[in-house]
C-alpha cells in the first residue's frame, strides 16, 4: 500500500506562509525554507512590537503635553501632578489631543489647575 501524505494540506500550509512572505526582498519572499524563518521572526517582532507601541505612543503623548504646557510656564510634571490633585480625569492620550488640536480648551485646562 502506498504511503499517503496529504500533499493537499502540505501545499496549503506552505502557500500560507509564502503569502505572509509576499513583499520580503529576494528568496525571502519565495524560497520555502528562508521564507518560513522570516515569516516566524516577524511574527516575534509584531508580538513584541505590539507591546513597544503602547509605550511608543505614551511617550509621544508626554512630549506634546510637555511641549504645550510649557507655553504656559509650567513643565510636564507640575502640570500632570495638579491635574492629578484637581481630580481631572483625563488620561495622556486626551490631554495630547486637545494641545494638538483643541488649543483653547487645553488653555482651559491649564488655568483650571493653576
Amino acid at each position: 500500500m502506498p504511503r499517503s501524505v496529504n500533499a493537499v494540506a502540505s501545499r496549503a500550509r506552505r502557500k500560507k506562509v509564502l503569502k505572509l512572505a509576499k513583499g520580503n526582498f529576494g528568496s525571502r519572499g519565495n524560497v520555502w525554507t528562508v521564507a518560513k524563518n522570516t515569516v516566524e521572526k516577524g511574527l516575534q517582532y509584531a508580538y513584541a512590537h505590539r507591546q513597544i507601541k503602547k509605550r511608543t505612543y505614551r511617550s509621544l503623548w508626554i512630549t506634546r503635553i510637555n511641549a504645550a504646557v510649557r507655553a504656559f510656564g509650567m513643565t510636564y510634571s507640575e502640570f500632570m501632578g495638579k491635574v492629578n490633585a484637581k481630580g481631572i480625569a483625563l488620561n495622556r492620550k486626551v490631554l495630547a489631543d486637545l494641545a494638538m488640536n483643541e488649543p483653547k480648551a487645553f488653555e482651559a485646562i491649564v488655568n483650571a489647575v493653576k
